[in-house]
């Protein structure tokens, strides 16, 4: 990766103090329940890594030999108040399951739209040692997956990032590209303007030129990160300069899409594994993609194997896979006990 990590300010409604394990026998105190509490959460621990480190333990299990291609599929399964997801991964060192619920009407009441917590198990004996914050693994995470496949698929003077989603994954992936790459400016693209002015002041605190913008600012980006609910394209696939790296992170269903046909006819195409994009990635299937197009996953990206053309776009579509919440977390419970 090239680039230096940075120290960034806590983004806006993130907790400075980090969530802590229950002492074995103890009980917490219960927050009352409101509109904007909820009931009572169990408590898990932070995940402790900084967009950086988090990006190297995803390097680095792709670099030891992980292949993304075999690992286990999630389950998904419809429930009264929206989807639960429950997503498995084995090494021979840790396991570890994430049980992710999707709520779709939790915002409207002032909670996260995904919850959910992690168990990470010792690998010999399948005994319990950590339990870590769900959605704090998901924001940590995903980006770092993002940031590993830009920084390879991007021009080495890209500097102009634009910005679809002003939620906690917009903040994660500007805090992990600053992490790999020396952006300079920012253009934020999203549905509410108080959220998007929030994460333009957020960007400018870490010393960019940055400011709100419409889809067609595309035209002029080096990079493009989506990461939002959107079932429809979001942009102008044509728009989008041949030089550009994009990243779709926002969607693991067949029938969403982020971007365009046009795009994606365009575009050199990389994705995870090519097993899961061809059973989830609506970016793609709405496409026409099939098993028989050229599809390049991230390992053969990481490991120098997959040819990155300069002449089109490079696009990444990512939907979210069990092997990253068990790379990050194992490295988290790594540090924290060596």
């Amino acid at each position: 990766m090239s680039g230096d990590p940075r120290t960034t300010p806590e983004p806006p409604g993130v907790a400075t103090e980090p969530l802590r394990p229950v002492t074995p026998g103890s009980a917490p105190a219960s927050p009352a329940v409101g509109p904007t509490t909820g009931p009572a959460v169990l408590p898990t621990g932070a995940v402790g890594l900084t967009p950086a480190e988090a990006a190297r333990a995803i390097e680095g299990v792709l670099l030891d030999g992980l292949d993304p291609e075999s690992a286990p599929a999630r389950s998904a399964i419809p429930v009264p108040a929206g989807e639960l997801l429950m997503m498995p991964a084995a090494s021979k060192a840790y396991v570890g399951v994430k049980i992710a619920g999707v709520a779709p009407a939790n915002p409207a009441v002032g909670l996260p739209r995904i919850t959910g917590g992690y168990l990470l198990l010792d690998g010999p004996t399948l005994q319990p040692v950590a339990l870590l914050d769900g959605i704090a693994l998901t924001s940590l995470r995903t980006p770092a997956v993002t940031a590993v496949a830009l920084d390879r698929l991007a021009v080495p003077e890209a500097g102009h990032l634009v910005l679809f989603g002003s939620g906690p994954q917009a903040y994660g992936h500007l805090d992990a590209l600053l992490a790999v790459r020396r952006l300079t400016r920012l253009t934020v693209v999203a549905r509410s303007a108080e959220p998007a002015e929030a994460l333009v002041r957020y960007a400018r605190g870490l010393g960019l030129e940055a400011g709100v913008g419409t889809p067609a600012a595309v035209a002029g980006a080096d990079l493009v990160v989506c990461c939002t609910t959107a079932r429809t394209p979001l942009f102008d696939g044509a728009l989008v300069p041949d030089h550009a790296a994009v990243a779709a992170v926002g969607s693991h269903e067949v029938d969403a899409r982020e971007v365009d046909e046009v795009l994606v006819g365009r575009s050199a195409l990389y994705v995870e594994a090519r097993a899961a994009a061809l059973r989830e990635a609506g970016d793609l299937l709405m496409a026409g993609v099939t098993g028989a197009d050229p599809l390049w996953n991230l390992a053969e990206l990481v490991r120098g194997e997959a040819p990155v053309p300069a002449d089109r776009p490079r696009f990444f579509k990512s939907v979210g896979m069990a092997w990253q919440d068990l790379a990050v977390a194992a490295e988290a419970h790594r540090r924290g006990v060596g």
